[in-house]
């Protein structure tokens, strides 16, 4: 039989450094134990800052960027981590906790180093132009360090050291990692998460809380998809009537305020926020308040004019829609412009047949409508470059309607890695949001309602459009640069996972996203492939993402289980093995 002893110092080392989300480039980690309690020196490039619970940064500066996310680590640490219970073997966590009668070495000092000063590009950079690098140590003797070249670096290191730690089931928070050396950045610059609000809305607490988790994640891209044919909860005070008739109700709009306190939020945890509006489809709800500018909204049967229900999309040839758009774009993009440098067109789905019931077309005709298509997208981007900004579309503007853009424009594709590789040979910067992998609501069932009948029939059992389900496996296997040339790889800036609001809101939104998000996360922060070039394996990863699943349970984000108990207990990914 094993002495006490030495099972206790396996069981210590179950949780290893491996427990790290997402996985860090270079690690190493030995197994001595630290404490970390309220008292704690932290210092940055020299200077004194609090360790403390609660502090709001003032403006954007790099001191207060790094201040309060010492605070935001401190809460975390001290406040919400967890006791892993779940992570050793049944009934043995007061076995393998490190003994509380024990003399009991503190971190003592946390020293903050910014090598290079940030600019104004560190808070809204365009992909690529922000360094998100790190160096961590942390010595036995209970020192720690943090290195980065920019405050969101720091971030991102203090995110990591805030995953070292553990919560004694008698209370105390320590860490048996010790000592710890991590080099880390990220293979990719474009990490998102896109929510759309227009669908349903969601209360702006739901929004802080994912931008919360997308820090612990490491993601640093707010997609938020402000509108759509169904609702228009974007309060434009130049343009009230479009919230005024086109929300779902009194109150579930986000007005001035509330937008620039989203993006505020944001940058402090190193995440920019891309707002879209969608144009010319997607646009139904403002015929309520501009009918003269929409066409096809009632249209029926709507499966024959849209993607779903209602439809609606801004006439191509009318008057009227250039000085709205003007007044509209003249609102959004300077409340957009000091805290992102993107903003998204839209440019998907656009249904020709729509423009037979347009007045100011006619015709469903390609030869007629695509030449108006690239007169609106000219104009369009015209004015997202005016205030200063990068426009970004979706991929059937190019890809779809032969429409030619810009090389400054980034181009979201969703329809699969053909579409990626077409538009990366043509020179395009892409992002990657490909259904078959990232989008989150698919595989839950149809949110569209059948007649008995021949409809019925077709439709059982009822499956939605892109169907199987996203399981976190499945996402974790989806490499965006896959089958590209190199010369095409550099084309792809990242990701985005999609969170369609058909059936999703405040209700079920965590469950939704995490942690199938972290899985896309990882990748997207990691890469598919270890440094020595082997392909990341789920018996290496779910036990990591399964303690990372009780941290943000722990941090209050009502993330889904990864596995029952029974294959977490001992963190071996081979306990649930299929054989």
């Amino acid at each position: 039989m094993l002495s006490n002893v030495l099972l206790s110092f396996l069981l210590l080392t179950v949780t290893s450094v491996q427990a790290l989300w997402p996985i860090p480039d270079s690690v190493s980690t030995g197994n001595s134990t630290l404490w970390i309690g309220d008292v704690l020196l932290v210092t940055y490039n020299g200077q004194k800052i609090p360790w403390v619970r609660g502090y709001i940064p003032a403006r954007f500066t790099s001191k207060e960027i790094v201040k309060g996310g010492v605070s935001r680590v401190a809460t975390n640490i001290l406040d919400k981590s967890l006791v892993p219970w779940k992570l050793y073997p049944r009934l043995q966590l007061e076995k393998t906790e490190p003994g509380l009668w024990k003399p009991k070495t503190y971190i003592s000092y946390l020293e903050i180093v910014q090598t290079q000063p940030d600019t104004a590009k560190t808070y809204k950079p365009l992909d690529g132009e922000v360094d998100e690098s790190y160096n961590l140590t942390v010595a036995a003797n209970g020192k720690a360090r943090i290195s980065a070249v920019s405050s969101t670096g720091v971030l991102r290191g203090l995110e990591t050291f805030s995953q070292l730690f553990y919560k004694h089931s008698q209370g105390p928070i320590y860490t048996t990692l010790a000592p710890v050396r991590i080099s880390d950045a990220p293979v990719f610059e474009h990490r998102g998460v896109l929510l759309d609000v227009s669908r349903n809305y969601l209360p702006v607490e739901n929004i802080y809380r994912t931008i919360d988790a997308m820090e612990w994640n490491k993601m640093n891209r707010l997609h938020i998809h402000a509108t759509d044919s169904q609702s228009w909860p974007l309060e434009i005070p130049s343009l009230p009537e479009l919230h005024q008739k086109g929300a779902y109700a009194h109150g579930m709009t986000y007005n001035p305020v509330t937008v620039a306190a989203i993006q505020t939020y944001a940058i402090q945890r190193g995440i920019e926020v891309i707002f879209e509006i969608d144009t010319p489809g997607h646009f139904g709800v403002a015929a309520l308040s501009h009918p003269e500018l929409v066409t096809g909204w009632g249209a029926s049967p709507w499966s024959s004019y849209c993607a779903e229900p209602p439809c609606g999309q801004l006439r191509l040839n009318e008057s009227k829609v250039d000085p709205f758009l003007d007044k509209l774009m003249a609102d959004i993009l300077p409340r957009v412009a000091p805290y992102s440098s993107y903003f998204h067109t839209g440019g998907d789905e656009v249904n020709f047949n729509e423009y037979n019931l347009d007045p100011s077309v006619g015709t469903n005709d390609s030869a007629v409508i695509v030449p108006l298509l690239q007169k609106f997208i000219d104009k369009h981007h015209a004015r997202v470059r005016k205030a200063g900004l990068t426009p970004m579309v979706w991929e059937e503007i190019p890809a779809s309607y032969n429409v030619t853009i810009g090389k400054d424009v980034v181009v979201q594709s969703w329809l699969g890695d053909e579409a990626i590789k077409s538009l990366t040979a043509q020179g395009h910067k892409v992002i990657s949001s490909n259904y078959n992998y990232w989008y989150l609501d698919c595989g839950r069932g149809q949110w569209l309602n059948f007649e008995e009948g021949e409809s019925f029939e077709e439709n059982y059992p009822f499956k939605d459009w892109c169907d199987p389900y996203k399981n976190w496996r499945l996402i974790y296997t989806y490499d965006p640069r896959a089958g590209l040339s190199d010369d095409e790889a550099k084309l792809v800036l990242g990701g985005e996972v999609g969170a369609w609001a058909e059936t999703i809101d405040q209700a079920n939104l965590d469950t939704i996203l995490w942690p199938r998000a972290s899985a896309a996360g990882e990748v997207l922060w990691s890469g598919r492939f270890d440094s020595s070039g082997e392909n990341r394996t789920q018996l290496d990863a779910a036990p990591r993402l399964a303690e990372f699943r009780e941290r943000l349970l722990a941090r209050g984000v009502g993330a889904e289980a990864v596995q029952m108990t029974y294959c977490t207990q001992g963190m071996d990914g081979n306990t649930c093995l299929f054989a």
